[in-house]
C-alpha cells in the first residue's frame, strides 16, 4: 500500500497529503487486462483544418507535417514573473519546449493577456514551443481553493487575444492536475466539457489535458477514458499528459502505461516528472529511456524556485544556469536526456522560410522617469521582413555586456539600480527565427542620490514560516501631522523571497525589488495613524528582512 501525494509546486504553504491508497498489485492486474483499453485505431471525426500543431494517428505534428517530440522542462513563471530570462537559459541547455506555469487569479496573482503575450514572444524569440498551463486547478476536490476545468477554460477565453494566431508555437494545457483523489471519476465529463467550451470559443490550438489523481492517474481514469475524451474534441487535436512521480517507480509501470496509449494511437506526453518525491522514488531512468524508445515527449519538473520541501527538484540553483544541480545534470546531459535527444521545432527553420536575415538595429534608447533606483528606457522599433518578436536590454561595462531584461515592447522599466551611479545600456532586436540585430546606440543613465527622510516609520516582521515559505506583516506608521491619501511603499528583499499573495495592497515584484500600491481600504493613513499589510511568500535561501522602506519616494525610519 502506498499513498498518492500531490506533485510539487512552489506554493507558499506545504501541500496537503492525500491518503487514498493503491495496492501494488493493481498495476500488475491491469497489465493482464489489456482489453480494457481499446487498441484499435481511432476513426477520425470531422474537424477543422489545422492551423498549427495537429494530432494525427496518435502523433503530434507541426503544420508542415513534421513529427514533433517535446524535450523540455517546466518553468514556474506565475510565481517568478521577473525570471522570464530563464527561457533563454532553458533553450541554451538544449530544450525545444518549455511548459509555463500561469494563474487564472483564483489562487495566485493572475497572468493577464499582456503577460501571456510576452511569454509567448519570449518563447518564440528563443525558438521554443510554449506549453501554457493554468495551475489553479491543481488537486480540485481535495485541495482548498482549487478551481474547476470550466473556470480554467474561462481564463483561456479571457486571454485569447494573446494566443490567436500562435497555433504554430503554443499548446494550451487546460488545467494542471485537475483532480486530487476525491471525486476524480468526474474528470472524464469535465475534461470533455472544457475541450468543447474552448472549441466553441474559437480555439484552434492543440489542447493538452492532465490526468487526475494529482496528475498520476493511479486509478487509470484517464487511461481508460482517453479514447472517448479524444473523440469528444471536434478538432481531434487533444494530447494527454501524465505526471510521473512516486506512482511510477518501476520500469514496468512506466512502460505499461505509456505503451497502452501508443498501442491505442492516442497522443501522450510525460508533462511532469522528477528524480525523487515525497510519495516515492520515480524511475527517472526508465521514464527517459521509454519515452525515447517510443518517441514520446517529456517535460521535467522544474527549472528553479521550488519550495515547500521539494527544493531538490530544482534543475539549477537560484535560477543560475551555471549552477546545475544533480537532477539538472541528469535531465539535460545524461543518457536519453535533453541535450542528446532534443530536436528544434521545424517552424523555426522552414516554417519561417529559412529566415537568416537579422532585424535592423533598434533606435538609440532615450531615458525617462529616472529615480535613485530605477529608470525607463524607450527606443524606436527595429524592422524585419518576418516581424520583430522581442528586444534584449543589456548593460555595457568594461567592454562586456550583461543581460538586464527582455520585452516584447519598445520600452522597459529598469529597477534595482543604485543611487548616484552611472549605467550604460543598449538594446538588441530578435525575430521569430531567432536572428539577433546589431546593437543599438548606447545611452548613459546616472541615478540621483537616495530620497529624503519622510514622515513615516515601517515595522516588518515574519508572523509564520515553514520550509520554503513564510507569512509576513508590514505596518506603515504616519508620523506626520497630516493624513496620507494614497501611497506606494517600496523595499528590497535581501534574499530570494518572492511574494505570492498580499492583502492590504497590490504588489509588483521585479527581482528582489517590491513596490506595493495601496488598496482602497488602506489608501488613507491619518496623522499618527497606521495601516497593516499582510502577505505570503516563498524563499529558497533563508529569510533576512528588508533594511529600508520608502513611502511615496521618501525614506521611512524602521520601527
Amino acid at each position: 500500500m502506498r499513498s498518492r501525494t500531490p506533485t510539487p509546486t512552489p506554493t507558499p504553504a506545504p501541500s496537503s497529503t492525500p491518503t487514498t491508497p493503491l495496492p501494488r498489485t493493481v498495476g500488475l492486474v491491469a497489465a493482464l487486462l489489456g482489453l480494457l483499453l481499446p487498441l484499435l485505431a481511432l476513426g477520425t471525426p470531422a474537424h477543422a483544418a489545422p492551423t498549427g500543431f495537429r494530432v494525427e494517428n496518435g502523433r503530434l505534428l507541426e503544420a508542415s507535417g513534421n513529427d514533433f517530440v517535446m524535450r523540455g522542462v517546466n518553468h514556474a513563471h506565475t510565481w517568478y514573473t521577473d525570471r522570464v530570462s530563464s527561457l533563454a537559459h532553458i533553450k541554451a541547455k538544449g530544450a525545444n519546449t518549455v511548459r509555463v506555469v500561469l494563474s487564472s487569479g483564483d489562487r495566485w496573482t493572475a497572468n493577464d493577456a499582456a503577460d501571456v503575450a510576452n511569454v509567448v514572444a519570449q518563447c518564440k524569440q528563443n525558438r521554443l514551443i510554449c506549453v501554457l498551463e493554468v495551475h489553479d486547478t491543481t488537486g480540485y476536490g481535495e485541495q482548498s481553493g482549487a478551481v474547476t476545468l470550466s473556470r480554467a477554460a474561462d481564463y483561456w477565453i479571457g486571454v485569447r487575444s494573446a494566443l490567436t494566431g500562435q497555433e504554430d508555437h503554443v499548446v494550451v494545457n487546460i488545467g494542471n492536475e485537475p483532480y486530487g483523489n476525491t471525486n476524480y471519476a468526474n474528470w472524464t465529463a469535465d475534461t470533455k466539457a472544457a475541450i468543447q467550451k474552448l472549441r466553441n470559443a474559437g480555439f484552434d490550438h492543440t489542447l493538452m489535458v492532465d490526468a487526475p489523481n494529482w496528475g498520476q492517474d493511479w486509478a487509470f481514469t484517464m487511461r481508460d477514458n482517453a479514447a472517448s475524451v479524444f473523440a469528444a474534441d471536434p478538432d481531434a487535436n487533444t494530447v494527454f499528459s501524465i505526471h510521473m512521480y512516486g506512482v511510477f517507480d518501476t520500469a514496468a509501470e512506466v512502460s505499461d502505461y505509456l505503451g497502452r496509449f501508443v498501442s491505442a494511437r492516442l497522443p501522450i506526453v510525460v508533462g511532469e516528472f522528477g528524480h525523487d518525491h515525497s510519495d516515492g522514488n520515480p524511475d527517472e531512468d526508465a521514464i527517459l529511456a521509454v519515452t525515447q524508445q517510443l518517441g514520446l515527449g517529456y517535460l521535467g519538473w522544474s527549472w528553479s524556485g521550488n519550495g515547500g520541501g521539494v527544493e531538490y527538484l530544482d534543475m539549477v540553483t537560484s535560477f543560475d544556469p551555471a549552477l546545475l544541480t544533480g537532477w539538472g545534470q541528469r535531465l539535460f546531459n545524461g543518457a536519453n536526456g535533453i541535450a542528446a535527444t532534443s530536436e528544434e521545432a521545424e517552424i523555426y527553420s522552414s516554417g519561417s522560410g529559412g529566415d537568416t536575415t537579422a532585424p535592423t538595429a533598434p533606435g538609440r534608447p532615450a531615458t525617462s522617469s529616472v529615480t535613485s533606483s530605477s529608470a525607463t528606457l524607450s527606443w524606436a522599433a527595429a524592422t524585419d521582413e518576418n516581424g520583430v518578436t522581442g528586444y534584449d536590454v543589456v548593460r555595457i561595462s568594461g567592454g562586456g555586456e550583461t543581460a538586464v531584461t527582455t520585452t516584447a515592447s519598445t520600452s522597459a522599466a529598469l529597477t534595482g539600480l543604485s543611487p548616484e551611479t552611472s549605467y550604460t545600456f543598449a538594446v538588441y532586436a530578435r525575430d521569430a527565427a531567432g536572428n539577433r540585430s546589431p546593437r543599438s546606440g548606447t545611452v548613459t543613465v546616472t541615478t540621483p542620490p537616495g530620497g529624503s527622510q519622510g514622515s513615516c516609520a515601517v515595522a516588518y516582521r515574519v508572523t509564520n514560516d515553514w520550509p520554503g515559505g513564510f507569512q509576513g506583516e508590514v505596518v506603515i506608521h504616519n508620523t506626520g501631522s497630516s493624513a496620507v491619501g494614497g501611497w506606494t511603499l517600496n523595499w528590497v528583499f535581501p534574499g530570494a523571497q518572492r511574494i505570492t499573495n498580499m492583502w492590504g495592497g497590490t504588489p509588483v515584484q521585479t527581482g528582489s525589488e517590491v513596490s506595493v500600491a495601496s488598496a482602497s481600504y488602506t489608501a488613507s493613513i491619518p496623522a499618527t495613524g497606521s495601516v497593516t499589510l499582510g502577505f505570503t511568500a516563498t524563499t529558497t535561501d533563508g529569510n533576512p528582512g528588508p533594511s529600508a522602506f520608502a513611502l511615496n519616494g521618501a525614506l521611512c525610519s524602521t520601527a
